[in-house]
């Protein structure tokens, strides 16, 4: 059984004795649960002795309400606890003076998904820079990265940080939360006190879960539309559908696990994908679909598109490659309809003189390799293989699970 950090600062003494006459602050969200669903805000109250007095909550909220992104939550005070509730994701993405001043610990709680552009990576190094300049101690609850150890993407380039891009990370990074958090402390050379509390039992690499403790633990959406597992192995390639005029699902059950638009030939663009690279479409199932969005792009018109199947026997952990396989659509649909217009052009979390696809990745490559009709599937794969490389060898000795 697979014990997560919370299960053991709930179970350990010593470790609570750590935290004994220390003001503690949780940040959380709807996935910070036990494994009986007991939220951990609900836990750490109910431990004798332990001062918890404040409580923040990351994008979609503590409570998770906030359907979209840039879609703010605010302050309020816990009705239950008397304790103020801070929003990291509303007239402020850093910890303010007010916030720091509650609390000298903060232990995170969060479920993330293993993905760059996921801004809970992002906030958890804004929160370790505002802890080192003001004298605060972070503790990582660490918690299952569900995407596994696999490692794939470009890093993102020199001044394209932003709030979905934390650092020179590659979109799907392959750590947990807890061991991002080292990385964040070396590479920006920060002192503070900042403590993992590592899972016990973890095994990123066994089936059927290959990171996920399927059978052990309940999925709860750690953001509204981040639905299962299988959400969370194609995010790192479905999430580039965002800076697209194409769907990516939203306003359907499955979001971020299909793709598709009122104008495409579902069929066509399968062949093309096929010719473009068709080892980039392996360790899944691609199936033809139809859809139609009840709100967000496309809402309530027939879309056709493409379902990724990543939960049946033809599921290859290790073979599975999504940003690849996205990328095979975008240039599959550039060479058969070369004028279409695929890059969406709207503010992006907030960033407005950025193409949103160059704010997704990172930097304008993937864009360019699609526009670029010289370009072929191996150009871009070498790009990526060289950025992959580098970081597995860079947050090797990083790793607490192996």
């Amino acid at each position: 059984m697979t014990s997560f950090g919370v299960d053991r600062l709930l179970a350990e003494p010593a470790l609570q004795h750590r935290l004994a006459g220390r003001r503690v602050a949780l940040l959380a969200h709807p996935a910070s649960v036990l494994a009986d669903l007991s939220h951990s805000l609900d836990a750490l109250a109910a431990v004798p002795g332990l001062q918890l007095t404040a409580a923040l909550g990351p994008q979609h909220g503590l409570r998770g309400d906030k359907q979209d992104n840039m879609v703010e939550s605010p302050d309020y005070c816990d009705p239950r606890r008397g304790i103020p509730v801070f929003s990291l994701y509303g007239e402020v993405r850093r910890p303010s003076a007010a916030m720091l001043d509650s609390f000298d610990v903060l232990l995170v709680d969060l479920q993330d998904l293993g993905c760059r552009i996921y801004t809970f990576l992002t906030t958890l190094r804004y929160v370790l820079e505002a802890a080192a300049a003001h004298g605060k101690a972070v503790w990582v609850l660490d918690r299952p990265n569900p995407a596994g150890r696999p490692v794939e993407g470009l890093a993102l380039r020199s001044g394209w940080e932003s709030f979905v891009g934390a650092g020179r990370v590659p979109m799907r990074h392959g750590l947990t939360l807890g061991e991002a958090g080292h990385w964040f402390v070396r590479e920006l050379k920060l002192t503070v006190e900042y403590e993992v509390v590592r899972m016990a039992g973890w095994a990123p690499d066994a089936a059927p879960g290959y990171g996920w403790p399927l059978g052990e633990r309940s999925w709860v959406n750690p953001s509204p539309n981040a639905a299962s597992l299988p959400m969370a192995r194609c995010y790192a390639g479905t999430v580039l559908l965002e800076g697209t005029t194409l769907s990516e699902g939203r306003g359907t059950t499955r979001p971020l696990e299909l793709f598709g638009a009122p104008d495409l030939d579902a069929e066509a663009l399968l062949a093309a994908m096929r010719r473009v690279a068709p080892d980039w479409l392996a360790g899944c199932r691609l199936r033809p679909c139809w859809f139609e969005p009840t709100f967000h792009k496309h809402a309530g018109r027939l879309c056709a598109g493409l379902q990724i199947h990543v939960d049946d026997p033809a599921y290859d952990h290790h073979g599975f490659r999504p940003w690849r396989l996205v990328a095979a659509a975008f240039k599959a649909l550039r060479q058969l309809r070369p004028d279409y217009p695929l890059w969406r052009d709207f503010p992006y979390e907030y960033e407005r003189d950025r193409l949103a696809i160059d704010l997704i990745n990172g930097g304008p490559g993937l864009r360019e390799w699609v526009d670029d009709p010289a370009a072929a599937a191996g150009d871009l794969d070498a790009l990526a293989r060289r950025d992959e490389q580098a970081w597995r060898a860079e947050v090797a000795e990083l790793l607490l699970y192996r």
